[in-house]
């Protein structure tokens, strides 16, 4: 049996609001919001006592999710904060835009910052990163065709 897709894509962050915020900037769509605790979770996470707070938000294609969750119990891990776009293990989300110099310039009052500079490949994509809710660093591409 093969993979059928791919269901989401999860971040942990500190403050669930504002990478809700973020995200629908971003134009993605609040799903839902719940809270998760209880045997299964635990289980399923491999820790104990376990409770968070998760948000679901999809692509306005309604083919991708990203799953934004806070712990509550135990408390998070501090990861490498700005860590470079070369570290091992870090997110990197990437999403077709229509206007990336505008997007960024609306996802500046959420936090966001370039990572590099806004670049361009060849006259096909227009292409940038900028860092993100809990230092996950989001891709941008518009492309140009």
């Amino acid at each position: 049996m093969a993979i059928h897709r791919m269901d989401h894509v999860g971040v942990v962050v500190e403050d669930l609001a504002a990478a809700v915020a973020f995200f629908v900037e971003l134009g993605l769509e609040l799903e839902g919001e719940a809270t998760v605790e209880g045997a299964w979770a635990d289980q399923l996470l491999g820790l104990d006592n376990m409770r968070a707070d998760i948000a679901m938000l999809r692509t306005p294609d309604g083919h991708s999710r990203v799953e934004v969750s806070t712990f509550h119990r135990p408390a998070a891990v501090s990861g490498v904060p700005n860590a470079p776009a070369n570290t091992l293990g870090v997110p990197r989300l990437t999403f077709a835009v229509d206007a990336v110099e505008d997007l960024i310039d609306r996802l500046r009052p959420h936090g966001a910052e370039l990572v590099g500079k806004l670049a361009q490949y060849e006259d096909i994509y227009l292409y940038a990163y900028v860092r993100g809710p809990a230092g996950v660093i989001i891709g941008l591409v518009q492309d140009l065709r």
